[in-house]
């Protein structure tokens, strides 16, 4: 006999390990929620009533099914259905990072070929939208660590880098570099002086 494992329990294996992954992302996904959202009372209430974390963990099962021969049509019917109950539009074909979260969550709208870095908050009525009709990449990359306010609207392939901080009702149509806050419209950058602790966001953001 060989040492090898039966197929059987190789495949049970694989699965149960997949499943861990999984528990493990949710898990993360609530902690960061938790750490950004001062009104929720548990990680129970959250995972029953927060649209942001419901309309993410449904990109997350849609992204997977896109990626999929085949997969497209249903993707987009769970994407559809999502958008439905949470008021969140996210196309299957985007890439969202880790310990993403969206507060309140409706109309946001982030189209099929944005990238969302790592530790991202987004708040309502943010867009992640295109300036162009080619099947191109055509909307934000996002960086890691980045606030966006209500209301802000990210348009065409532009990069908003690392740490940034783009203000609420804000139009951002070029770059945006790490560690700025852009404000206006059309958006200015600029550079303000860092903080530490609670009051690590700068308050423009919230304009």
């Amino acid at each position: 006999m060989s040492g090898e494992p039966a197929p059987g329990r190789s495949s049970y294996a694989a699965g149960l390990g997949r499943l861990r992954a999984l528990a493990a992302r949710v898990r993360e996904d609530i902690d960061a929620a938790i750490a950004r959202d001062p009104a929720a009372g548990s990680r129970l209430e959250l995972v029953l009533t927060s649209p942001g974390l419901h309309a993410i963990w449904a990109h997350r099962g849609a992204h997977a099914l896109w990626t999929q021969p085949g997969g497209r049509l249903p993707a987009r019917l769970l994407a559809q259905a999502a958008r439905f109950a949470t008021g969140v539009e996210i196309h299957p074909g985007a890439r969202l990072g880790r310990r993403f979260f969206i507060d309140h969550g409706m109309g946001v709208v982030i189209g099929e070929t944005a990238e969302v870095g790592d530790d991202v908050m987004l708040y309502h009525g943010v867009t992640l939208g295109g300036r162009s009709l080619a099947k191109t990449k055509r909307h934000p990359t996002v960086g890691d660590r980045v606030t966006i306010g209500a209301g802000a609207r990210i348009l065409g392939p532009v990069r908003i880098g690392d740490d940034v901080q783009v203000g609420a009702n804000s139009v951002v149509v070029k770059d945006v570099p790490d560690g700025s806050v852009a404000t206006g419209i059309p958006a200015v950058v600029r550079f303000p002086a860092r903080r530490s602790g609670a009051d690590e966001v700068d308050p423009a953001i919230y304009i």
